[in-house]
């Protein structure tokens, strides 16, 4: 089974038993002072290691709930298993399983299954993009005042003194609306097939964006850091367009 197959099945797999449990009581602990995690969090990491690993014994694997290959590895899957968590726990329709493949440092490929919508968002670099095996393209949207942004706030947003909350407000001010959708992967999947016209985010890990940002890439769009400089998911943020507000966007943040 080729790459994006198996990655596939594996997040159909994991995005189908979340689906199973929503709507019910969950076991909770606490990463963080407002970074939750539930007992299908690491269930559904376990059934995607499990998949991925069983084709692919000889790639490395980054899990969000503590998946983590020994190096050395030329190439890994990168595993966000509930991005989401705290509208999964509140039963607030909005969350997917989030599944890259990175080699030699670059993320070739992006998988992100949202199961409440049975929405299934890939790409393969240079593939182009897809939602349920039909193309997506970005939005033609080309003024900061007409459009529609995405962003979130940083997990540590009660203690951190660094936070976007400044940028909120400025964005507030400057378009159509800001939406705060608590998951990354979708807010750059719905920015990949039309549904938002840019977003934005601060300290994010690269399971929550390595998909999404490939995914938006392959839609058309552009990602950078959020100072401009080139995007890595190693760098802990994002900013993503449709191209024709890029330029905007930056010039906001930098304000």
């Amino acid at each position: 089974m080729s790459e994006i197959s198996t990655a596939i099945e594996a997040a159909r797999h994991a995005g189908n038993t979340l689906l199973d449990h929503y709507n019910q009581p969950h076991r909770v602990s606490y990463k963080g002072i407002i970074d939750l995690v539930t007992e299908m969090d690491k269930e559904s990491e376990r059934l995607v290691s499990e998949i991925l690993g069983k084709a692919y014994p000889q790639y490395g694997i980054l899990g969000e709930e503590g998946s983590k290959s020994i190096e050395p590895y030329t190439c890994r899957w990168i595993i966000d298993p509930l991005d989401g968590t705290t509208n999964y726990l509140y039963n607030y329709p909005l969350f997917a399983v989030s599944i890259a493949l990175e080699k030699h440092g670059e993320i070739t490929l992006g998988v992100v299954y949202n199961p409440i919508l049975n929405e299934l968002f890939t790409a393969e670099k240079g593939g182009g993009a897809t939602m349920n095996g039909i193309p997506i393209h970005v939005t033609d949207t080309n003024e900061l005042g007409k459009s529609l942004l995405a962003s979130g706030f940083p997990y540590d947003a009660w203690t951190s003194q660094r936070n976007n909350c400044n940028q909120w407000e400025q964005f507030i001010k400057a378009t159509i609306s800001v939406r705060c959708d608590g998951s990354a992967a979708l807010d750059l999947c719905h920015l990949a097939c039309g549904r938002l016209d840019g977003y934005w985010e601060l300290d994010l890990e690269p399971w929550d964006m390595a998909a999404g940002a490939l995914i938006v890439q392959e839609a058309g769009g552009m990602v950078t850091q959020a100072d401009g400089n080139p995007f890595s998911h190693l760098k802990r943020n994002i900013l993503a367009s449709n191209g024709h507000l890029h330029q905007a966007m930056l010039d906001l943040l930098s304000r």
